[in-house]
């Protein structure tokens, strides 16, 4: 019977518990169901169902705020979820979406979480109540009023995430991106201009402004849109983390504010490498973003101060208050924030920059800002291997085409040499990308020319003399000059110990990039001029082509101004060695003493015809006239000489003049190469004259027609002694100067030219409309009157062709190295044998090309 009677009183407080509870749940803000709850949570505690009384409360909250407050938030978001891409878009440029939907969603939701979290303490303090009633008694009432809110908690966001809907994280982001935006938009038109502008950053107090502003609780006034801006912000932010979605919530206005430092970092870097970014980018992060959140974190009251110890992070960031002005002494929060920040906006430049580095080495060294900038975003990521390949990447399909000519590709490589110098001193990543431009520049016939026209060329290398000053290689020369009286860097035996100390304390271990065949030591000093000698393999190389460059240029002075190529031998000298450079300073050293011996010589023979009293007659030639360059020629290079008849009176001055010398520099005779140097004209006709500088041949030409008018293209070759064909080439120049006209001869084969004398005739065959005008002219068709080194090269490895046909043919086919080393070891008398691997190659190319061998396999064999 007492069984009976303890079931029905069971049943009846549950049926009281539940009929309260309902009470509660549908009150609409009435609690007064509460304190009645006591005595009946008390009754059924007693009987051991505390753990069964709260189960049932949560599963009741549950059901009504799942049909309830769940169903109408999700309801309210419904129309963008359902909506196709392009819909969403609409949604998305409407101006108060979704500000409007979710403030008005979340704040219905929270009031109802609200309410049931009150219910919820109802039933807590119910508990407690009979704990506190009965402290002698063991139970699980006091578990369960412990458990109680948390498990409620868990069960609102439970429900909330697995009712969550796809798109709903998406509808976050886009309100926090445009809630960002339009702040950042607000401290940008502040005090009506931009003050992140490049050219006047901060110089306004902005950043007072922001303190004031963004100081949620903070008694000085401030931009009340932005103040009012950020409290929307933080309410959104508060409500969301109030029912449960804090990841989700950080996620989103983490990516948006990633996404707007990422805009910023793309708005001020653009395409102009002239001016500095990164401290723009750093100076914005602390007066936006991180104000933002050191704004949000109060209003969350997530700021802590780093004094407080409640934390192990220990930032260097942390010591440096003055790295947040406006702030103060800043949360561990913030200054994680900063950290993940700044590593972004160093991220996001390098990418970019590394992304057009190639247009920025193009414009070195107007880009060094944009370089600097690389350089230390490099410092703080070291992602130097994304650099490395990025870069190579560009240069095999930008640089190092057939496209591009072989002066742009080492102007490019020698601005990046400069570039990459400033990024990383140690010449590690240089040697990595430098390498394809290398082995690329080998593979070029006029690698060598170009090289040696940048080092000795004032406009860089560039036909029109307008290089960059940057990219002349006579730079680094002098530079080299400087340099000498410095104590050598790697140079040990004179640092003092305190100085080694302080050399040991910085040493620093090569990246991990490092090619390990290099030492440390060759990496200190990134030697320019070095790198370029280093394309060609040998120094020998680009000193014959400096002294066949030489003298071509010196055989073509018409004075004896050579002061600027003595410089540049000196420099050369300094950086090649003296005796490297001997037989160039003899060239020059023939000119100073050609002037000299020019003016003895002039000097002498006016001497004597005064003395003898001859009067020259009017066809002669004054001595004044001629200025002969004399050289020795066993120290000059090949030079090619053809026959040419010069006109009486010219010989008479040359004879006039070799004999002078002969008494002078008894017993050294000259020998004149009567088809070198220059001849000024001027041409006289009946209405006009015209002044030109041409070649011997030119001159040869056309003092003929003093003689006749007309002549013949085989009667004016006998005359000047050369061949036909080459006359026929020569004397196009006149031609096209209107100076002379061609006409049908009685022989189809034998053209008769004849000299245009009145303005009418010259009008109709000139292309040229200017009287008097002064003509200039050079060696053309590619002619020069010194052997290239190909063809000195070609001339000098003759001797070994028939040791060669010799060696193939006793052994059948050789491979390269092979011949080169057989050469080596049997051809030791006069002349040895001392070309390298590429001089032979080039040979043995040549002899394929005259069908003499033929190449398989990799292996040289007789043609049959």
């Amino acid at each position: 019977m007492q069984l009976v009677d303890d079931a029905d009183g069971a049943l009846d407080s549950w049926a009281r518990f539940c009929d309260l509870s309902d009470e509660l749940f549908g009150g609409a803000g009435d609690l007064s169901a509460g304190p009645r709850l006591a005595p009946v949570v008390a009754d059924l505690c007693a009987r051991g169902l505390a753990e069964l009384l709260r189960d049932q409360f949560i599963r009741s909250l549950e059901g009504i705020f799942r049909s309830n407050a769940v169903k109408k938030f999700w309801q309210q978001f419904h129309p963008y979820c359902n909506s196709s891409a392009v819909e969403r878009i609409k949604f998305c440029v409407q101006e108060n979406w979704p500000e409007d939907i979710l403030s008005k969603a979340l704040e219905d939701i929270c009031l109802e979480k609200n309410y049931q979290e009150k219910c919820v303490l109802a039933l807590v303090h119910s508990l407690q109540s009979y704990e506190d009633r009965s402290p002698h008694r063991k139970s699980k009432a006091l578990d369960c009023s412990s458990s109680l809110m948390p498990r409620y908690q868990l069960m609102v966001s439970s429900v909330l995430l697995t009712t969550l809907p796809l798109s709903f994280p998406e509808i976050l982001n886009v309100y926090f991106k445009k809630k960002l935006e339009e702040l950042n938009i607000m401290m940008a038109g502040l005090d009506g201009s931009d003050p992140f502008d490049n050219h006047d950053l901060f110089e306004r107090n902005s950043t007072s402004a922001w303190h004031s502003e963004m100081d949620i609780d903070g008694q000085e006034p401030g931009i009340s849109e932005s103040r009012n801006l950020v409290k929307n912000i933080g309410k959104v932010v508060r409500d969301l983390r109030y029912l449960g979605f804090t990841s989700m919530t950080e996620d989103s206005y983490s990516s948006a504010i990633i996404w707007l430092l990422k805009s910023k970092v793309h708005e001020l870097a653009g395409d102009d490498y002239r001016i500095p970014v990164l401290g723009c980018v750093k100076k914005w992060i602390q007066a936006v973003p991180l104000k933002f959140l050191h704004a949000q974190l109060t209003y969350l009251g997530d700021s802590l101060d780093n004094e407080s110890g409640s934390s192990g992070l220990k930032s260097p960031l942390a010591s440096r208050p003055s790295s947040f002005p406006g702030i103060g002494v800043p949360s561990e929060a913030l200054v994680r924030w900063h950290m993940r920040l700044e590593y972004f906006a160093y991220e996001t430049l390098q990418d970019l920059r590394i992304g057009k580095l190639f247009e920025i080495i193009v414009d070195y060294p107007e880009s060094s800002p944009a370089i600097e900038d690389l350089k230390q975003c490099l410092e703080y990521t070291g992602q130097h291997s994304k650099l490395v390949d990025s870069f190579i990447s560009s240069l095999r399909y930008r640089l190092l085409t057939a496209g591009a000519s072989t002066n742009d590709i080492l102007h490019q490589y020698v601005s990046t040499i400069k570039a990459l110098r400033t990024i990383d001193p140690t010449g590690v990543f240089l040697e990595a990308v430098g390498e394809p431009i290398r082995d690329y520049l080998r593979g070029r016939k006029d690698t060598i020319k170009c090289i040696v026209t940048m080092l000795t060329d004032g406009s860089g290398g560039n036909a029109n003399g307008t290089g960059n000053a940057g990219d002349n290689l006579l730079e680094e020369l002098n530079r080299d000059a400087e340099n000498q009286e410095n104590v050598d860097y790697d140079d040990h035996t004179n640092i003092d110990e305190k100085q080694a100390w302080l050399n040991a304390e910085s040493w620093e271990p090569d990246p991990v990039e490092a090619d390990p065949l290099k030492g440390s030591r060759n990496r200190r000093k990134i030697d320019i001029l070095g790198l370029i000698v280093s394309i060609i393999g040998s120094k020998d190389q680009l000193v014959n082509e400096y002294r066949v460059m030489l003298a071509e240029k010196l055989l073509n002075k018409s004075d004896f101004d050579i002061d600027s190529d003595i410089r540049t031998l000196e420099l050369l000298k300094i950086h090649f060695g003296e005796s490297s450079m001997q037989k160039c300073e003899i060239m020059l050293n023939d000119l100073i003493d050609s002037k000299r011996t020019n003016s003895n010589i002039k000097t002498s023979l006016s001497k004597t015809s005064q003395t003898v009293g001859t009067v020259q007659e009017e066809t002669e030639l004054s001595h004044e006239v001629l200025d002969a360059t004399i050289i020795s020629s066993n120290f000059w290079p090949p030079i090619q000489t053809e026959d040419l008849t010069v006109p009486a009176s010219v010989d008479q001055l040359l004879s006039d003049y070799a004999k002078r010398f002969h008494q002078i520099k008894t017993p050294r005779k000259l020998l004149w190469k009567k088809n070198l140097g220059t001849v000024k004209l001027e041409l006289q006709f009946e209405d006009r004259s015209m002044q030109f500088t041409v070649a011997p041949v030119h001159a040869a030409i056309i003092m003929q027609f003093q003689e006749k008018p007309s002549w013949t293209s085989k009667t004016l070759a006998t005359a000047i002694g050369v061949p036909v064909d080459s006359l026929n080439r020569k004397i196009s120049f006149w031609t096209s100067k209107g100076v002379l006209t061609e006409s049908v001869g009685p022989d189809a084969d034998d053209p008769t030219f004849t000299v245009v004398d009145s303005t009418s005739d010259f009008n109709k065959n000139s292309t040229v409309n200017q009287l008097s005008e002064r003509f200039q002219i050079t060696e053309e068709e590619g002619e020069s009157s010194i052997a290239s080194v190909e063809e000195q090269l070609r001339k000098e490895m003759t001797v070994y062709e028939k040791f060669i046909i010799g060696m193939l043919t006793n052994f059948g086919s050789m491979t390269l190295d092979r011949i080169h080393n057989t050469l080596k070891m049997f051809c030791i008398a006069e002349p040895s044998y001392d070309k390298s691997l590429q001089q032979l190659q080039s040979f043995l190319s040549g002899l394929v090309s005259d069908e003499k061998l033929e190449m398989r396999d990799g292996s040289y064999l007789l043609r049959k």
